[in-house]
């Protein structure tokens, strides 16, 4: 395999939403090594946005987009300048904290979008990344394809909500040893955990005496559950100089298919990230970038109730696992689980294979977040709630069938 072909494969795709693998002759034969349990597919890899539907008004403002034509589909780089001052007072209102819509903020094409740019603008060659474990795969892959060099440290998630989130001892080692770069998600993909008030200021606390440039990726910081809070650091009396915040209108507001994300922050970063969005892609889809006139601004208690929804599958799926012994954090925000698996006779990739051939039901491994959680799962349950917990039923039978 050439240096090329091995960088490429690093990356990986077969575990992506969607790109599961299909049926083969050889999945065929695994099928007849066990029934196929009776259920209806779940395909816990993404969010089901027929379950879960767009946001109100986000299908008008689209065709609002479209019916502007030109002017809506080639934007400036860096999203149409009306809506980020829209946007901007959003996130602002939201995070505590201002946002320039001209200097420090971008519509990027997905939050996907937005940490391609956001760690191709700050990792070199060589650059040293704080990297969580487990946290978001991209993190990994993305450092490691542009070419730095990953400083793994702990995520707690298995313990109380306080004690929760990265272990600091170890993150204020590797700011020591000279990393440059931490990246981390809040609520976690793929536990759902929230990084607590105390953890976030001394995180924005240890990257300012060090100089670190944080990227935090908030995604799911809106589906906040019962009894939660939650602290923007960007937000922090004392943070870094560099700080890049994340989020767009996503899985939340099932608005995924459109394709928007947001970047906002340090005025410099944010001018880089545009010189790079410019030569990748251009431009978040200009007729798409209309539907973020709705984002923050949906129907009164429309939030509410989604929020209400998901925290009922949570709990039902969260017990079903429990009761069956595997250790599964309570996710504080968000629409992932990720329970650990008993000790089985086949591998985890196996298992995986085999629960989306024997019992219709998809889930991403563990390994794709850290190399320590490969027997652990992830579920992203923000489906159709009877079919999540008829899929949930399922797990654990196909762990009864293949238990060691």
């Amino acid at each position: 395999m050439s240096r090329l072909d091995a960088k490429f494969a690093r990356l990986g795709a077969e575990n992506a939403p969607g790109q599961e693998a299909r049926q083969t002759g050889d999945d065929l034969q695994s099928v007849m090594r066990g029934d196929i349990l009776p259920g209806v597919p779940v395909d816990f890899s993404h969010g089901d946005v027929d379950a879960f539907t767009p946001t109100p008004g986000a299908r008008d403002a689209w065709e609002a987009g479209f019916a502007t034509g030109g002017a809506q589909a080639y934007t400036e780089y860096r999203g149409a300048a009306d809506l980020r001052e829209t946007v901007a007072a959003s996130l602002a209102a939201f995070t505590n904290a201002p946002v320039d819509p001209v200097d420090e903020l971008i519509i990027t094409p997905g939050t996907q979008g937005a940490l391609f740019l956001a760690l191709g603008a700050v990792v070199d060659q060589g650059t040293k990344v704080v990297v969580l474990e487990p946290d978001y795969f991209a993190n990994r892959k993305l450092v490691t394809f542009f070419g730095g060099e990953i400083l793994p440290v702990t995520l707690h998630y298995q313990d109380s909500a306080a004690k929760n989130g990265p272990d600091l001892g170890q993150l204020e080692d590797a700011f020591a040893a000279g990393a440059e770069v931490l990246v981390f998600s809040t609520p976690n993909n793929p536990t759902g955990v929230v990084t607590p008030e105390a953890s976030i200021r001394e995180i924005a606390r240890l990257a300012a005496r060090h100089g670190v440039t944080v990227i935090v990726d908030q995604l799911y910081s809106r589906l906040l559950y019962s009894g939660e809070s939650f602290t923007h650091l960007r937000a922090c009396a004392d943070r870094p100089e560099n700080v890049i915040t994340i989020m767009g209108p996503s899985k939340t507001e099932s608005l995924s298919g459109f394709r928007l994300g947001v970047a906002f922050g340090a005025a410099a970063l944010i001018d880089r990230m545009e010189k790079l969005q410019a030569i990748v892609s251009l431009r978040a889809a200009g007729y798409s970038q209309a539907a973020l006139r709705t984002w923050f601004h949906e129907p009164k208690g429309w939030m509410q109730e989604r929020i209400a929804q998901h925290e009922a599958i949570r709990d039902d799926l969260l017990a079903i696992f429990r009761d069956a012994g595997f250790p599964t954090a309570c996710p504080q925000a968000g629409s992932y689980l990720f329970p650990k698996l008993p000790q089985l006779v086949v591998s985890p990739e196996e298992f995986v294979r085999l629960l989306r051939i024997q019992a219709g039901v998809t889930v991403t491994p563990g390994s794709e977040f850290a190399p320590h959680t490969a027997s652990s799962v992830r579920l992203n349950f923000s489906q159709d709630h009877a079919a999540s917990v008829a899929a949930g039923h399922r797990i654990v039978e196909m762990t009864r069938r293949y238990r060691a």
